[in-house]
This record gives C-alpha cells, sequence and structure tokens, in this order.
C-alpha cells in the first residue's frame, strides 16, 4: 500500500508544475508563492493564515503535510530531526510523504549517511529505490544497491541500460559485457540466451534483407517483410523462421528446428508457433507433418502437443477449407467440444458420425434440417438412419 501511494511522489503537495526538476529543492516547491492551490481563501479561521516555517514538530509537520498543507522542512537541519521526521513520515503510512521527505534527505545528506540510516528503514528504502528507478537516477541507484551488497540487482539495473542502446551492434556488445556480471544461475543463462538471440538476428537480418533486395526468393517477393527480426522477442524470432526458413536444414542459424534446439523451446510453444506460421502460408501439407508422427514400429498417428481443438481454431483463423478441418475435428476426443466445433465450422460429416456412434437417432434426424437438401449429407444421414443394424438409444 504504502509503494501505491508513493508512486504519486510529491504531486500531492505540488500543483501547477509537472516536473520535479522545475525546482531547485523540494521547500522551493513548498514555498513557491505562485502555486494557487496554497494561497489563502477568505472566511478561513486566522489559524490558518499561521506562517508555514513556524516551529512545528516532525509529527505536526508530517500531519500537515497528510492534511496537503505547506510545510518547510529547511528547519530540520540536525541529523536526529531528520531522521526522527523521516519515521514520523513511515508511521504516518503515506506514501506521497515518504517520498517528499526523502528527497529532503537525499537532498541534505551525504550519501554514506543516508544510506546507512536507510539501511535499517527497510520501508524507506524501497519508498527511495522505487522513486530512483521511476526517475531515472540510475547512478545514485546502483551506489545505493552496492553499499547494500545486493550485488544482483546492480547486476539487473545494468543490464536494464540495454534498453537506452539504439545502436544494434553496440547493443550486442554490451549484453555481451553483462554476461559476466554477478547474476543468479537462472538470470545468467537468461542473459546469454539474449545475447545469442540478438547475435543470431543480426546475421539472418543481414542474410534475408540483401535476399529481398536481390529478388532472388519467391517467398520474399510473394510476402515482403513487413518489419525488421531484429530485437524481437524469441517467439516473434521462431515464428519468422517458421514462416519464411521452415524448410532450412537445422545446420542454418535461421532453422526453425535449430532454434528449437538452442534456445530449448518446449514442444507445445513450437508446435502452436510453428502451425501459425504455416496456417497462415495455407501450406496444409506441412501442418499435416507437423502434427505427425512415427512410433518405433513406423506406426503413424495424428498427435497434438497443444490439444486438437486449438488446433481447429487456428486453422480456422486462417480459412482452411473444410475437409482440412474436419480432419482435426474428428481427433477432438471430448464429444461435446467436438460436437460444438463441428457444427460452429460446418463439419457436417463429423457431426453426422458422432451422433451416428452415440447412437441419437433424435438428434440425427433434428440434423438433417441443417444440411442442403438433396446434398451428400442429407443422403448420408438417410442411410444411416435406415441402417437396421443400428441400435438406437432413442
Amino acid at each position: 500500500m504504502l509503494l501505491v501511494k508513493g508512486q504519486c511522489l510529491i504531486s500531492v503537495f505540488i500543483s501547477g508544475r509537472n516536473k520535479l526538476s522545475s525546482f531547485q529543492s523540494l521547500s522551493d516547491a513548498l514555498s513557491d508563492t505562485g502555486v494557487k492551490s496554497y494561497a489563502p481563501e477568505l472566511r478561513r479561521p486566522r489559524a490558518e493564515y499561521k506562517d508555514y516555517s513556524s516551529d512545528w514538530s516532525p509529527k505536526d509537520t508530517v500531519r500537515r503535510m497528510q492534511r496537503g498543507k505547506v510545510c518547510s522542512l529547511e528547519r530540520f537541519r540536525s541529523l536526529q530531526d531528520k531522521l526522527v521526521l523521516l519515521d514520523e513520515a513511515v508511521a504516518g503510512h503515506d506514501g506521497n510523504v515518504i517520498t517528499a521527505v526523502l528527497i529532503f534527505l537525499k537532498r541534505t545528506l551525504r550519501r554514506e549517511i543516508l544510506f546507512r540510516e536507510l539501511e535499517v528503514r527497510q520501508v524507506a528504502l524501497c519508498h527511495l529505490i522505487h522513486f530512483l528507478r521511476e526517475m531515472g537516477e540510475q547512478k545514485f541507484l546502483l551506489d545505493l544497491l552496492r553499499f547494500l551488497d545486493r550485488t544482483e540487482e546492480v547486476a539487473l539495473s545494468q543490464y536494464r541500460e540495454h534498453l537506452n542502446i539504439q545502436d544494434v551492434e553496440k547493443r550486442r556488445e554490451f549484453l555481451k559485457g553483462c554476461i559476466g556480471l554477478p547474476f543468479s544461475a537462472e538470470d545468467t543463462s537468461h542473459i546469454q540466451d539474449h545475447y545469442t538471440l540478438l547475435e543470431r538476428q543480426i546475421i539472418i537480418e543481414a542474410n534475408d534483407r540483401h535476399l529481398e533486395m536481390a529478388g532472388q526468393s519467391e517467398l520474399f517477393r510473394k510476402y515482403p517483410r513487413k518489419a525488421s527480426i531484429l530485437n524481437m522477442p524469441l517467439v516473434t524470432t521462431l515464428f519468422y523462421s517458421c514462416f519464411y526458413h521452415y524448410t532450412e536444414a537445422e545446420g542454418m542459424f535461421s532453422s526453425p528446428t535449430n532454434l528449437k534446439k538452442t534456445f530449448k523451446i518446449p514442444d507445445k510453444q513450437y508446435v502452436l508457433t510453428a502451425l501459425a506460421a504455416r496456417a497462415k502460408l495455407r501450406a496444409w501439407g506441412d501442418v499435416d507433418a507437423l502434427l505427425t508422427t512415427k512410433n518405433w514400429l513406423g506406426y503413424t498417428k495424428k498427435k497434438a502437443p497443444i490439444g486438437f481443438h486449438r488446433v481447429v481454431e487456428i486453422l480456422q483463423r486462417n480459412n482452411a477449407p473444410v475437409q482440412v478441418l474436419q480432419e482435426y475435428v474428428r481427433l477432438v476426443e471430448d464429444v461435446d467440444t467436438r460436437l460444438n466445433l463441428a457444427t460452429k465450422y460446418k463439419c457436417h460429416d463429423v457431426v453426422i458420425e458422432t451422433y451416428r456412434d452415440l447412437k441419437d437417432r433424435i438428434q440425427l434426424t433434428a440434423y438433417k434440417d441443417k444440411v442442403e437438401r438433396g446434398s451428400a449429407e442429407e443422403e448420408k444421414i438417410h442411410s444411416i438412419l435406415s441402417n437396421m443394424q443400428i441400435r438406437w438409444k432413442n
């Protein structure tokens, strides 16, 4: 709760100005006579006209700040008074007040003293760290984290700096340097993958730009690239690779299977991404091969780690023919789901076969009205209903 309120910084005290840097200090902001919010109003009690530089105690000062009253913090000059003021602000549970006091202490105390005192005041410390991150005061934040011996947080803060580097080669070199920072084992793996991915993207981008400009690829001519692959997430890179480089050998950096192996992409994610890419190209043969597995005896069967209901939805979004849809709707195990999908996408054969297998004559008879008169589907229903060997349930 404290941090949420603290996100507002000191806006509760400053009206009519957007940037904190507009003031040299917090007290300047609080004492700005041009701020109309604190101008005395007529018919207010005389007590309200008291000079805000009066000898208020730390507790009274915090209370007045919580009520939006104008207070000068400059009178708190000794370290003891400043720390009492901070403790009272924390006890008041008002994030705006805590942040305002911290800004004052940050400006008036030496760093080592401020850091030492915040080390035993965790609530205030969290507020200051949040404030520094929000304001982008990276150097001050790194000094604080180093003082606290939070080596992993220091490393992560340094890693975030890559977001400010626009030149792709410089970003790659920066990420390479981040690999040796004191991250946790999990974060080190993430940084290594990030560096490797960008390195791959640079190679793929250079090669594909050359192919596209030279007009040597029919696929690039038919489906021109809409954006650069540089700095894209792994899943976007995989989709791109499945779209433009699906048949490449695993030894190629742009090969989907190479990406899957290098970055240990789970089967579900790989199948989902590859299916979406090949369906977009209407490459139904590739879709069939992607979902076909072979056991050690040589027998083949269809398998979908993402579930055949999702396969159907992806194919339908890419305008797959009914013949293709029906093949995968049939493979949906849950009967109700299968019937819903078959009915929704007008896979009549699947609906008819399912009602036949359920021995539900009533539903099959009713469905006859939903198919075209004189069609093969209507003939199929008539044939099934007239089959004397079927023992109907109703």
